[in-house]
């Protein structure tokens, strides 16, 4: 699925042979190619539609090869100069097609030294340089595009789970569809075992599903009628039956899904490095070259310089280095969607965190039961943890835990409804139990409830035949992680303010920054009034936003840098955050940090060494003492080296935090 793509099928049914060839720019039909440059453009399309980038220097490696096999093994003059030609034709005439039409829009990017001196190697006959700097660019090419597919290759291993049938209930049974034909309404069976295909509703059967890929939670979730079920989910030792309510390009798995190919697909932002130091580095080079050609009154001088000028270490070894962290990052359980991120985060000074998943476990603990006169708490926690069983709201859990920690069993409901908004209701034991947060009772039957003044925290009401019964408090624990965590950005990375920001009510705020550490706290704020403050600040310096990827997403959007925490009230996929971390651990997000600026430093180190080297190759051939050959295979020699040292970000770090 294209990240651009909305899931939806075509409207217009013409078959693609009928549509004419497609623009190698704008990919829709152009028939005439009339535009300026069409005919460069039809060239381009032509060689490039022919070969990939690993297949032109595979191109361009063997014709090399066969080059200097057929001039001195079996000096064959001219023809030894055959297979250069076939080389030049299939990658050097679409790249310089390209520099025109980038030309053109006035876009002159840090490979223009490269398309210099193809077109000087091919004026001067020096044929084999300009195979040789072909070689060079169509093979870093190649291999960022291989790092590229490595850096999601965990991601893909678990998009592979997902089934591509689905087993479609009928009025004669079960028949095998294609999983991306299921519309929401139909029902669908998940027989044993089997991973669900949709998001959907449990309308019949009793059964445990597995959710870990998603929630990072190891147990098992019951599931009933009304229960929700989630794509990739594995089923127990039940069939159960499921209507659709989504369709499987808009499931939970299609979401990550597109987080894949947006990480493939994405260029490193980080080649605005490699355009900066472009800027200056191009032109210099121009002038050697020209300084040069004007010393030795030769254009062999001019070619020489522009050889060994050829900013492959900008051109290669940047992406490698981003690619590289990239990857290192998959490893960790880290999805960077914006590469951009590991140029901005270590540089932020502001932190922004959101409070319910981020800080906190999104857990909360059952602090306090309070039972009018009537009901015991055994009685009412029994009644409550049958329920939640088949629920998977956040409180569920939490009374899980408790009913478990006190070996209450949980009887077995009928009837189990879950809407949104309007709480879980059931019948145990003969006995119609609902449970609710108290503004949902404002619109029903409990409306007229006497409930217990409002205190800090979480709550929610057990009513017992419509009868109010208990009330439920909990409080949310902070992670482990945090206070360790917050209290070491000043001292390790330089943070001039971390910021507590959240929707919930202000005691329970303050009660959670308290325990962490933090001291500037902002509670009780809407989505747009996260927006707004974070756009204040990210107005006057750089700032990281951490949170669920919940009602985050226009804060996320506005700071400079965001990452997503993946748990179990959040989707794993933020699609407004720069990073999602999968496993919802802070060090995890501390060790982003570290790899960004680890990847940023040996970019760095393998771009600016490179062109080090190379300026020294430049001032040698400017005087004449390194002819265009040698100038070639040198510049191939800085690039391996350029290359070789930004591989050096995949290698595994002993320690990857400071906290």
């Amino acid at each position: 699925m294209s990240p651009h793509s909305s899931g939806k099928a075509a409207t217009t049914t013409q078959p693609q042979a009928d549509r004419g060839p497609a623009s190698p720019v704008s990919g829709v039909a152009d028939p005439q190619l009339a535009a300026p440059c069409g005919r460069w453009r039809r060239f381009s399309a032509f060689f490039r539609s022919h070969g990939t980038d690993a297949e032109i220097a595979a191109v361009a490696g063997l014709a090399i090869v066969l080059h200097l096999i057929f001039r001195y093994a079996l000096r064959l003059g001219p023809v030894s100069l055959l297979p250069l030609y076939f080389a030049l034709a299939i990658g050097g005439v679409p790249l310089i097609a390209g520099l025109l039409r980038q030309a053109m829009k006035r876009e002159f990017g840090s490979d223009l030294l490269a398309g210099f001196s193809i077109v000087t190697g091919v004026l001067l006959q020096e044929y084999l340089v300009a195979c040789i700097v072909v070689l060079m660019l169509s093979g870093g090419s190649a291999l960022e595009q291989y790092a590229t597919r490595r850096a999601s290759s965990a991601l893909r291993a678990l998009a592979a789970r997902m089934p591509t049938t689905a087993h479609l209930v009928t009025e004669q049974g079960f028949a095998s569809v294609d999983a991306r034909s299921v519309v929401p309404g139909q029902v669908v069976a998940i027989f044993p075992h089997e991973v669900s295909p949709v998001d959907g509703e449990v309308v019949e059967g009793y059964s445990q599903m597995d959710e870990s890929y998603l929630t990072g939670e190891p147990f098992q979730l019951a599931k009933a009628p009304g229960s929700q079920v989630l794509s990739g989910a594995v089923n127990g030792n039940t069939v159960l039956k499921v209507r659709a309510t989504k369709l499987p390009v808009d499931s939970r798995y299609s979401r990550i899904l597109k987080v894949v190919e947006e990480a493939e697909q994405n260029r490193p932002g980080m080649r605005r490095i490699a355009d900066r130091l472009g800027a200056w580095y191009t032109p210099a080079a121009l002038v050697v070259a020209l300084l040069g050609w004007g010393l030795g009154g030769s254009a062999e001088r001019f070619l020489a310089v522009l050889v060994i000028a050829t900013p492959c270490p900008l051109l290669i070894a940047i992406p490698v280095a981003i690619i590289g962290g990239i990857s290192l990052a998959a490893r960790r359980g880290i999805v960077i969607k914006h590469p951009a991120i590991l140029e901005t985060i270590d540089t932020c000074r502001t932190f922004f965190f959101d409070k319910t998943g981020t800080l906190t476990y999104g857990r909360p603990a059952l602090k306090d039961i309070l039972c009018v006169p009537g009901f015991d708490e055994v009685e009412i926690l029994a009644y409550a943890a049958g329920l939640e069983q088949y629920s998977r709201h956040p409180l569920a859990q939490a009374i899980l835990n408790a009913a478990r920690a006190r070996q209450i069993k949980n009887p077995v409901p009928t009837e189990v409804t879950e809407k949104p908004g309007q709480g879980i209701s059931g019948t145990l034991s003969g006995r119609r139990v609902r449970i609710a947060g108290r503004d949902s009772l404002k619109s029903s039957s409990g409306a007229g409830l006497q409930l217990p003044p409002v205190a800090a925290g979480l709550e929610c009401v057990v009513l017992v035949d419509d009868r109010f019964a208990a009330l439920f408090r909990f409080h949310d624990e902070p992670r482990q992680d945090s206070s360790n965590f917050i209290r070491h950005l000043q001292p390790f990375h330089n943070a001039k303010e971390v910021v507590l920001l959240s929707g919930d009510r202000r005691a329970e705020v303050e009660h959670l920054a308290k325990m962490v550490g933090i001291e500037q706290v902002h509670a009780g704020k809407t989505p747009e009034e996260k927006l707004k403050l974070v756009q204040e600040v990210t107005a006057r310096e750089r700032t990281l936003f951490v949170g669920d990827g919940i009602n985050d997403a226009p804060a996320m959007l506005a700071a400079t840098a965001s990452v997503a925490l993946g748990g179990q009230n959040s989707d794993v996929v933020a699609e407004a955050a720069d990073a999602v971390v999968l496993d919802s651990s802070l060090r995890r997000v501390d060790e982003l940090i570290h790899i960004a600026r680890r990847t940023r430093a040996i970019a760095l180190q393998s771009a600016v060494g490179g062109m080090v080297l190379s300026a020294l190759g430049m001032g040698l051939a400017a005087f004449g003492f390194l002819p265009a050959l040698a100038g070639a295979v040198s510049q191939e020699v800085i690039d391996l080296a350029a290359v070789l040292n930004a591989l050096r970000i995949t290698l595994p770090q002993a320690k990857m935090s400071d906290f």
